[in-house]
């Protein structure tokens, strides 16, 4: 996806934070900007930025856990366009705290938007990615908290979860030229931590405290990615192929130390020769060979 101008993209949870970084970046590119979200609010406050920097943009009050108002939305959109070609599963809840804590609730809530939600947006939409036959690109929006699982278990995990799947899903359509990324951000100035404090009434009681005001504000004070940056580097990340987007260097000492302590694991023995003959398909794959993979990014900040 080298030429944006005039393809469609769909970003979930577009209507704030991250989401909205990105759903400025495809409309500043040229693409037609389709973005849902749960809040009127956010969704009327994103129509009102858009307008001003002089861009469009179209908005659905959609909820990712209801898979069939995803469906709607996507078979509304095909009518409309024709065609999807970037489809963004940015939606996503902010539900940190000791495993202990969490109550089955918690649990149910956190899959069902993290992980679940991330599916409804495959199920609606990869049909019209596939449609019309011209390739096209996922970002699944995970966290370096899904590679790096050290201060919230149950968000990490469903982090984690978006990392397999999106490697997963690289690997089979690969073949139809339709691209797929998995997103890992840091810190970026958003609205996931007060997303908390919107919990339906159907999830009952949590077992974590939900952050009030003064934490989005604190959060506003500290020197983290903006969104719109983040959305820029989520662009190029998807016009490079790149499979994984990470944005933020200072996490990458971490994650090398990590992935050695993993490594370091492994039993020191001779391999057992015929067991590995017997299961080359779960050894690895083409698409983490070198000659794969493009140079890292380098970030050039045009505004």
């Amino acid at each position: 996806m080298q030429e944006l101008t005039g393809r469609v993209a769909v970003i979930t949870g577009g209507s704030s934070g991250i989401g909205r970084g990105i759903a400025l970046a495809c409309a500043r590119a040229g693409m037609t900007v389709y973005v849902t979200g749960r809040s009127a609010d956010h969704l009327a406050e994103t129509q009102a930025e858009f307008a001003g920097q002089g861009l469009e943009v179209a908005t659905l009050q959609v909820d990712v856990t209801d898979l069939a108002a995803m469906q709607q939305a996507a078979q509304r959109i095909e009518a409309e366009q024709g065609r999807v070609d970037l489809l963004v599963n940015n939606a996503g809840i902010g539900l940190t705290g000791a495993v202990s804590d969490a109550t089955p609730a918690d649990w149910d809530w956190l899959i069902d938007v993290n992980i679940k939600g991330v599916a409804h947006g495959l199920q609606a939409f990869l049909p019209a990615l596939r449609r019309h036959g011209q390739g096209g690109h996922i970002v699944n929006t995970s966290s370096m908290a899904g590679l790096m699982p050290v201060v919230a278990g149950l968000y990490s995990m469903s982090k984690a979860a978006i990392i397999a799947l999106s490697e997963a899903l690289h690997i089979e359509l690969l073949a139809e030229g339709i691209g797929v990324s998995a997103y890992c951000p840091g810190p970026t100035h958003s609205n996931i931590a007060s997303s908390v404090a919107q919990r339906p009434a159907e999830y009952g009681a949590s077992g974590y405290t939900a952050p009030g005001p003064e934490a989005t504000a604190f959060q506003l004070t500290q020197p983290y990615m903006s969104a719109e940056e983040a959305g820029a580097r989520v662009l190029e990340g998807v016009r490079r192929g790149d499979m994984f987007i990470l944005t933020h260097p200072e996490f990458k000492a971490g994650v090398v130390q990590r992935h050695r302590a993993i490594e370091d694991s492994f039993p020191d023995e001779p391999l057992n020769e015929e067991r590995k003959a017997a299961i080359p398909f779960l050894l690895s794959s083409p698409v983490y060979d070198e000659a794969s993979r493009p140079p890292a990014p380098v970030f050039e900040p045009t505004r």
